[in-house]
């Protein structure tokens, strides 16, 4: 016999930034959750430097964070979106 050419698949595990990223902050929308990092090479996401908005899973993450402040951070991508885990200001 023939095996099934469907098989069950368990979900493919979403991608984690487990190196901290460095970048500079752009824009907070506290309201919205969001960030707006310009950010250097990021390996784990398979993410060249560029400038994009970051969801931010804890919002009590921005309280402090000033636009121009350097920030390194580590962020990971679920359900397409890319998500800030930690962040803290560098001096």
């Amino acid at each position: 016999m023939y095996a099934s050419y469907h098989q069950t698949q368990s979900a493919a595990p979403t991608a984690t930034a487990d190196r901290w990223a460095e970048g500079e902050v752009r824009r907070i929308d506290t309201a919205a959750h969001k960030i707006t990092l310009r950010h250097g090479d990021i390996p784990d996401l398979d993410m060249p430097p560029m400038t994009m908005v970051f969801q931010v899973r804890d919002p009590a993450l921005l309280q402090g964070l000033q636009p121009g402040a350097r920030v390194r951070f580590r962020a990971q991508k679920a359900d397409g979106a890319y998500i800030v885990t930690d962040i803290k200001a560098t001096p």
